[in-house]
């Protein structure tokens, strides 16, 4: 690798602090920004000051299953039920109901129900004819808080000394009735992004008084939910009990135990454990007895029991049934040709993993699909990542925009999308709602291919789709035999496996630039953008993408973006701190980053141009959804590539680097990689070394539970 010179340095690391209870995970950059910016320092309270009827932990654990499986199967009857009364039914359906109820009561004549009924239409393949257009799956933005609401929240903030200006996201979080909910509990305030523990305790003895004690109920119960909600920053979906009553006891939760009891009781958060066999019927054989002898009294349950939001639990089931539906309602076909091809052709869900190089076998396999007359449809985790070709033929599209309905096939009469199959590139970075929310839409029979590097860093948002389905066992997994080419396959190919090789590059494909401190490594990566790369590739500056650790330092994504917005592309910032011509990271929703560049401004919002199409960034959210973008972190550039990558690591970034990490901000250059460089002995040991830690989810449990074979764990 040849050697250049450069600046250095990074602080605020990508990934933030690691949530109170919970295991540190690398999890989103920016969700995990917000968490260190949201998080605070603990206070006191105990949970249960009232005498209520004392409810033991099973009771709890068993009321609260019972509560998820009658959320569950009021959802899947809402799909799979009787139509009730005939309201939801149209067209022929609902003429003969009428007719049906006409006989019924007396009415009209029951001959007519005889005539020789019409020869029945032959079946067809969904056309744009009979296909509606995709209806919008995402999550529809809230409407605007009312005026009457905002002013009766106002009015408790002020009550309570907490600024005013927290109105609309109280108002956003709580609902319309969010000043009677404050009101009646103060420490619902945590449910707003960016309260800490502290602040609501201020706000919660400004308003009750006396009234306000540290064996308050309610405390622990939001500290509960927001310890859980911190978890989700970090990619959980759960954590064990344990993990939950150390982060309250951290808060100076007095009896922590009883807290976590409370929660489940009122509902706040659910209680999962792995159930025991049901007992059956005693049989006298030795082997009975033998494994009786051999389960200890002490042994525990397999699983820590786990606590959890309703939203992940809901979804994790969802997701699970779907994928479980997908296997079941395949009809097995025995394709030619590869071991991809034959796997997809004989099982509804398929995973295949690879490196870059390995993208194409998914995609051929789409092509050989299309030959065979299947209506098939590929879908990428960035837009940027789209082909020209892809875009007018519409035979690829980004995930959100499919699941948006602003591209992608049409949905049938049940919402299902009209396909036969479908890929999804990038499966890694699904996240377990975005994921439930895909296999929804997909219709019986649909074959599933999810495809991706297992080895970058995982989904922005919380859950773990990919590498659960993965550890699953429970369908096909096929793994690329396709090495990424050229000096830079080499390099992430042996990161991927613990090693940091040194490399010939003799096209400067991989240039390490040693810095002393963070301003060298600023004056460094600004000049390899706007002089050095452009000068040796022929590359434009936006052709390059920075890369670093977090979001805060002297050598952070802020600190950079500041330094390349004013030698790209300098300007008063006149519109919210942007200029026209300014590249931006925006993200619409928690947890998925777009980039983009300013176009312009109105009075509604900036206007800003993305892979998926010119959007308009309200300017009520310009200053939380938006952010400069010629410097990225890892978890932002997941997914992505770029013809050049300048990778920065200042002396502080040391403690944020992993071999996820390493391989994931590597591994986003086509042609050129510059690292500048001042991390010493830290870079090749964290590659070696630092794993990152395991997401805890509940997926792969309910995977195997739906979808073993007798026998299989």
């Amino acid at each position: 690798m040849d050697r250049e010179d450069v600046g250095q340095e990074d602080t605020g690391q990508e990934g933030g602090a690691a949530p109170e209870g919970a295991p540190a995970s690398t999890g989103t950059a920016d969700a995990s920004e917000a968490s260190a910016e949201s998080a605070g320092a603990a206070e006191s309270a105990e949970a249960s000051a009232e005498k209520a009827p004392e409810v033991s932990e099973a009771q709890a654990e068993l009321a609260a299953q019972r509560e998820l499986r009658a959320r569950i199967e009021a959802r899947k009857a809402e799909k799979a039920g009787p139509v009730t009364s005939g309201t939801k039914l149209s067209g022929a359906a609902a003429d003969l109901l009428a007719a049906v109820r006409a006989v019924e009561g007396g009415s009209a004549s029951g001959g007519a129900f005889f005539a020789p009924a019409p020869e029945p239409p032959r079946p067809t393949r969904p056309t744009e004819a009979t296909v509606r257009p995709a209806a919008p799956a995402a999550p529809v933005a809230p409407a605007a808080p009312t005026a009457g609401a905002l002013a009766g929240v106002r009015e408790v903030l002020a009550r309570g000394g907490a600024p005013e200006a927290l109105a609309g996201r109280v108002v956003g979080a709580l609902g319309e009735q969010a000043a009677e909910a404050l009101t009646e509990d103060p420490w619902r305030l945590l449910a707003v992004p960016g309260v800490r523990p502290e602040q609501a305790d201020g706000f919660a003895r400004a308003l009750l008084g006396g009234a306000c004690g540290p064996d308050d109920p309610r405390r622990a119960v939001a500290l509960t939910v927001w310890l859980l909600d911190r978890a989700a920053l970090q990619g959980h979906t759960a954590l064990t009990v344990d993990e939950v009553a150390a982060g309250l006891a951290r808060h100076q939760v007095p009896d922590p135990e009883t807290a976590v009891d409370t929660a489940v009781s009122e509902g706040a958060v659910l209680l999962f454990q792995e159930e025991d066999e049901a007992p059956g019927e005693p049989e006298d054989d030795e082997e009975g007895e033998t494994a009786a002898e051999d389960a200890g009294p002490d042994e525990g349950p397999a699983e820590p029991a786990l606590l959890g939001l309703d939203r992940y639990a809901l979804a994790e089931e969802s997701l699970a049934d779907g994928l479980a539906r997908l296997v079941r309602t395949v009809a097995p076909r025995e394709w030619d040709g590869g071991e991809l091809e034959r796997a997809v052709g004989g099982h509804g869900l398929v995973l295949h993993t690879g490196g870059e190089a390995a993208r194409a076998e998914p995609l051929e396999l789409a092509a050989a699909a299309r030959e065979r007359g299947l209506r098939v449809l590929v879908t990428v985790h960035d837009a940027e990542r789209l082909t020209e070709e892809e875009r007018a033929s519409g035979t690829a599209v980004a995930l959100a925009a499919l699941l948006s309905g602003t591209a992608g096939p049409g949905r049938d009469e049940e919402g299902a999308l009209a396909l036969d199959l479908l890929v999804v590139l990038d499966a890694p970075q699904l996240d377990v709602e975005t994921g439930a929310m895909l296999v929804e839409a997909l219709p019986d029979g649909c074959r599933l291919l999810l495809s991706g590097d297992p080895e970058v860093l995982g989904a922005a948002g919380p859950g773990a789709v990919f590498a659960d389905a993965l550890a699953a066992r429970v369908c096909p997994r096929v793994a690329s035999r396709r090495p990424d080419p050229g000096p830079l396959g080499e390099l992430v190919s042996g990161i991927g496996v613990g090693e940091l090789n040194q490399v010939d590059a003799p096209g400067k494909e991989v240039v390490i630039v040693p810095v002393r401190d963070a301003g060298e490594a600023v004056h460094r990566t600004v000049q390899l953008v706007a002089d050095s790369v452009p000068r040796a590739f022929g590359l434009a500056p936006e052709q390059t993408r920075v890369i670093t650790v977090g979001h805060g330092g002297s050598a952070g994504t802020r600190a950079l973006n500041t330094a390349l917005k004013q030698r790209l592309n300098p300007g008063p910032g006149r519109f919210g701190g942007y200029d026209p011509g300014d590249r931006v990271a925006y993200a619409p929703v928690p947890g998925r980053t777009v980039t983009g560049t300013v176009l312009g401004a109105d009075a509604e919002g900036l206007r800003v141009r993305t892979g998926d199409g010119e959007v308009l960034v309200p300017k009520e959210r310009v200053e939380s959804a938006l952010r400069h973008g010629w410097a990225l972190t890892a978890h932002q550039a997941a997914g992505g590539r770029w013809p050049a990558v300048v990778v920065v690591l200042p002396g502080d970034a040391a403690p944020g680097l992993s071999r996820p990490w390493v391989y994931t901000a590597f591994g986003r250059a086509e042609r050129h990689l510059s690292v500048v460089h001042g991390v010493d002995q830290a870079l090749p040991r964290s590659v070696a070394e630092v794993l990152a830690p395991a997401r805890t989810t509940r997926l792969r449990p309910l995977l195997t539970a739906l979808l073993a074979e007798p026998g299989e764990e």
